[in-house]
């Protein structure tokens, strides 16, 4: 079967990549490495930086990979999920693959995607190697997609490694308490290669130590002032004695805009101060407390974790002198009752949403979730487009600012009805 990129070929390519995911997630690198050697070992002929975390690795790559581009090297990104289009998975200095590059390399490699029965990410990780050595870039900035040790991206052998802050995620698959998640986060760690880690919880963090040493890894734990000033167009930080403004609100992306500046300055020690200020205030990351609306203020945000849905809440706090109202989707696979606590008591009046169609639980079933729970005070709306219209609504006449959060799956429907593109 080959496929054309005609829109309509196209859609069925897309289908056929995302069917791969009923061969769910593998334990072990070696359908990674059996792919990757088919496709000749694109992932030895570049330079690359790999990125893991619960919260903040996405933002943390993005913001590396801006600068490192106005610092005038080529950069390819790789990251996961998108939001509206697959092709946003695989960048090269800020331009996403194309549907017939995509076409290309599912055309040359089917019989072996088939053979090997490589699950979706073990294709798109292959894919996104296959697409940097094309294009020859100087570096790569790869975000694992789910733990780190048994991750298709830990194929690589980088320049240096990094981890955004851990915390409780997916314990179904990387275990039932931080530190078995911080063992499989910590699997990234290379031999002989320097590793930078935003501040932990301090068992992690000895943890990561101990791990680095074992590898002979220098490990630097990235540290900057308390002084974050954070207000409606961005965020302030001090590092090393130089103030840097990003544009992402909040004092969580003040944490990984602080990591991006390391990594970036440690890959490359002559980066003078506005280059890196270029590369933070030119940095497109949307769906982090992206602004939807300004009137009435709307705010949505794919956080889906509950470190993640808390350091969101805590700067819409800061910002706004009320409490918002609130439209919650999420998947069947997160943690409820950890997400339960950051949710209680946090909105003036909380809408709960979703639906098959987006990959997601129904309003009726998370309901039910966040209810047995302990969950109080909400309401069910099962329609997402009519979830929004009520959020809309309340925020307008309650003259309260709105947040959407729980997920990427929505963010085209979001997308749509504000009018953005992407």
């Amino acid at each position: 079967m080959l496929f054309s990129s005609t829109s309509t070929e196209f859609d069925s390519l897309l289908d056929y990549l995302y069917n791969l995911q009923r061969l769910g997630i593998k334990v072990g690198l070696s359908h990674t490495r059996e792919l990757l050697g088919r496709c000749s070992n694109p992932q030895d002929h570049f330079q690359s930086i790999h990125v893991a975390g619960t919260n903040g690795k996405g933002s943390t790559c993005a913001i590396t990979a801006s600068i490192l581009m106005e610092s005038g090297l080529k950069v390819g990104l790789y990251s996961s999920p998108h939001l509206i289009r697959f092709n946003e998975r695989i960048r090269v200095n800020g331009e996403p693959i194309t549907d017939d590059e995509i076409v290309t390399f599912v055309d040359q490699y089917k019989n072996d995607i088939d053979t090997i029965e490589s699950t979706f990410f073990e294709t798109t990780t292959a894919m996104a190697f296959d697409h940097f050595r094309n294009h020859r870039v100087d570096v790569a900035i790869i975000e694992t997609g789910l733990g780190g040790r048994l991750d298709s991206t830990n194929v690589l052998k980088p320049v240096l490694t990094a981890i955004t802050p851990i915390s409780m995620d997916h314990r179904d698959i990387l275990g039932d308490n931080i530190l078995a998640i911080a063992n499989e986060k910590a699997g990234i760690i290379k031999r002989n290669t320097p590793v930078l880690i935003s501040n932990q919880d301090m068992d992690v963090e000895a943890l990561l130590i101990k791990t680095a040493e074992s590898q002979n890894a220098p490990i630097t734990t990235v540290t900057f002032s308390d002084d974050i000033q954070s207000d409606k167009s961005g965020t302030a930080f001090d590092i090393d004695g130089e103030e840097f403004i990003t544009p992402l609100l909040g004092q969580h992306q003040a944490v990984n805009a602080a990591l991006a500046v390391s990594i970036a300055k440690t890959f490359n020690p002559k980066l003078f101060h506005d280059i890196i200020q270029k590369g933070l205030t030119n940095t497109q990351w949307p769906g982090r407390l992206q602004v939807m609306s300004t009137s009435p203020t709307i705010f949505y945000d794919v956080a889906h974790n509950a470190e993640g849905i808390g350091a969101v809440l805590r700067t819409v706090n800061q910002l706004f002198d009320c409490r918002p109202i609130g439209l919650f989707v999420m998947k069947g696979d997160k943690e409820s009752n950890l997400i339960v606590s950051a949710l209680q008591d946090q909105f003036e009046e909380l809408i709960i949403s979703g639906g098959t169609k987006y990959g997601l639980l129904t309003g009726k079933a998370l309901g039910n979730i966040l209810s047995d729970d302990g969950l109080k005070f909400f309401s069910i709306n099962n329609s997402f487009p009519d979830a929004l219209n009520d959020l809309i609504d309340l925020s307008r006449e309650e003259l309260r600012p709105a947040l959407i959060f729980g997920s990427h799956y929505v963010a085209k429907e979001i997308f749509d009805k504000f009018g953005f593109l992407i």
